[in-house]
């Protein structure tokens, strides 16, 4: 067996071309190739690709034995299969239109048909698998006796029942917060409106007083406060008042009281024949000087120098 070397060469630069363009996970360039070419590493027709038709096998008899094989005659009851068309649409058949959609012409693309279509079709399914349940003694209620296993296990289920709990908590907490924000700032604002009330009634009962100290008013409502139910005046606080209505002001009944009553001033210590007759006020001790007074030397009180004496001891001095 001979082996040309050129030929075992170029084997292995064709091998060592193969690694290189592996490595650098790229082709080859334009210029590689021709520079190959030129060399005698790329022949023609190496390379070709051959379209293989595709044989269409129609094997009936298989199929057939095959659908022999898995196919069971069995009863409707274990099988429970439906086939029929969809339900007639109520709302057009009560109204006397005509369908809509049709069955045949139903677009797949059209979300809305499609889903009606199915869920007529299953309307009618049910309607027409009703009676044979009954018929072959299938209930189709659950009886009230029912247990059936849960998909989850009871750990899991006391997981998420914790887990909801704890979100219900978390949602009331921060519902009785805001909600006591919002009385904080409802006390607040009811706080600030007291205060202001409280200073209004401090400010009109000053003013009341005032006026009633100059006289402009003798009512003295400011000093029984804020009192509900006023009691309702008698008859003779009534007339009283009535009174006072018709005569003077306070302001001028504490003058009269104080600096009397107006009239006549002078002759007031004069002596009348009354005043003369009257010796019951007398005292003799006191009349005649007797009873000095403690402290006073030899028992006699002192007296004070005539006018002209005075003067003359002012002139001397």
């Amino acid at each position: 067996m001979i082996i040309e070397s050129s030929t075992m060469e170029s084997e292995d630069e064709e091998s060592l071309l193969g690694q290189e363009s592996e490595d650098e996970n790229s082709e080859l360039s334009d210029s590689e190739l021709q520079e190959a070419f030129a060399k005698g590493w790329l022949k023609p027709g190496m390379n070709v690709l051959v379209d293989k038709t595709k044989k269409h096998v129609n094997n009936v008899e298989g199929l057939k034995q095959c659908l022999a094989g898995f196919r069971k005659d069995l009863p409707w009851a274990e099988r429970l299969d439906m086939t029929n068309l969809p339900a007639e649409d109520v709302i057009y058949k009560a109204e006397g239109k005509k369908p809509a959609v049709k069955i045949g012409d139903v677009n797949p693309d059209d979300d809305f048909q499609r889903e009606m279509f199915f869920y007529r079709q299953a309307q009618a399914t049910v309607l027409d698998a009703l009676p044979l349940l009954s018929k072959h003694g299938i209930p189709t209620k659950r009886p009230d006796d029912y247990f059936a296993e849960m998909a989850k296990s009871d750990q899991q289920m006391q997981k998420i029942r914790k887990k909801l709990i704890s979100k219900q908590l978390i949602l009331e907490k921060s519902e009785k917060a805001k909600k006591l924000r919002e009385q904080r700032k409802f006390g607040k604002k009811v706080q600030v409106e007291v205060i202001q009330k409280r200073h209004k009634e401090k400010r009109d009962m000053m003013s009341s007083v005032k006026k009633f100290q100059k006289g402009m008013t003798d009512k003295l409502d400011f000093l029984d406060g804020d009192q509900k139910k006023p009691r309702e005046p008698s008859q003779a606080q009534n007339k009283v008042a009535k009174d006072n209505k018709k005569g003077p002001n306070a302001k001028r009944k504490y003058k009269d009281q104080r600096f009397g009553f107006g009239g006549k001033k002078k002759g007031k210590k004069w002596n009348t024949k009354e005043s003369h007759n009257d010796v019951s006020g007398f005292r003799a001790k006191v009349a005649n000087a007797k009873g000095a007074k403690k402290g006073a030397k030899g028992g006699k009180q002192n007296k004070r120098p005539g006018k002209s004496v005075r003067k003359k001891t002012k002139s001397r001095s």
